[in-house]
């Protein structure tokens, strides 16, 4: 059997009615199964992973997106993780069976629908990206939901690849759809209130500015630890893994004077990403492999 996962970003991480309103969709859909979800206050922003046929998650996706368009209205949403959508991102991976040809054509299917049905604009990105500069995701969704909502209409850069094309959904805003190989969300927390810290460190170990390979980061505030943090995608965790990102951001700290609070894992990992050893090195908060590594919820 073909096998998928479906990794829906929703703006929405304070209040979980709504969320569980969300979960009860996926949940609905036969043949999928939902694995884990999660909910970030400072970020307002909640992540749910499923496996599915990419058939059977592609109607979950849909039907989670379809419940978010009426719970959650972005004029009314504050968080410090950028989006432009009720539902911001939808990721679609290849497991066992799958292809990444697949989860493309799964993606673009599901956009079509989504902007036909829901009339909400759809992005694609990652390997399903339709345009060379739209592969990378922070370079679709970069400006957030209020300065898009007017550059859309005016910009042809903005123009979306799928559904209506000079206008957000008031409430709902776009959402990005599509197909990459396996991400780790992954953020390490400072023995600091500084923010601008996190932003420096960011920068430096980011990708796109000359730093590690596969390594996407941000500097925050958050408010519920009182700290400053750096919220990473780990794109090619066999190119820079855990221990080596969390290394070279002590080594920057501690050149500012900072020392590291603790790490986090946001989501799922595959195994080969967590050895032996690894959790204890980086300090990860709350690690249980029964439930945050992807081949033992299979």
């Amino acid at each position: 059997m073909s096998l998928v996962e479906c990794v829906p970003n929703f703006s929405e991480g304070q209040d979980k009615a709504k969320i569980e309103a969300i979960l009860d969709a996926v949940r609905g859909v036969p043949g999928v199964k939902l694995i884990d979800w999660s909910m970030d206050g400072s970020h307002n922003r909640a992540v749910v992973t499923f496996v599915g046929s990419p058939r059977d998650a592609s109607e979950a996706a849909f039907r989670a997106i379809a419940k978010a368009k009426d719970l959650i209205d972005l004029t009314r949403h504050k968080g410090e993780h950028p989006r432009i959508g009720a539902t911001d991102v939808v990721p679609f991976v290849p497991l066992e069976g799958s292809s990444m040809a697949e989860c493309v054509a799964t993606a673009h299917a599901l956009g079509r629908r989504v902007g036909s049905e829901l009339e909400i604009p759809v992005y694609f990105y990652e390997a399903a990206a339709l345009r060379p500069e739209r592969r990378n995701l922070p370079d679709v969704r970069n400006i957030g939901f209020e300065k898009l909502r007017d550059a859309i209409a005016t910009e042809p850069a903005r123009e979306p690849d799928a559904g209506p094309k000079r206008a957000l959904h008031p409430t709902a805003g776009a959402t990005v759809i599509g197909a990459r190989i396996f991400l780790i969300a992954y953020n390490v927390n400072l023995e600091t209130t500084d923010v601008a810290v996190a932003k420096e460190i960011a920068k430096k170990i980011r990708e796109k500015d000359g730093g590690l390979k596969g390594i996407k980061a941000m500097g925050f505030f958050l408010d519920d630890l009182q700290c400053a943090q750096v919220s990473m995608n780990v794109c090619n965790f066999e190119a820079t893994g855990l221990k080596r990102v969390f290394d070279e951001i002590a080594k920057l700290a501690s050149e500012r004077g900072v020392e590291i609070k603790e790490s986090e894992l946001v989501g799922l990992a595959p195994r080969a990403s967590v050895p032996s050893g690894v959790p204890e090195h980086v300090r990860l908060r709350g690690f249980d492999p029964a439930r945050q590594i992807v081949e033992n919820l299979l």
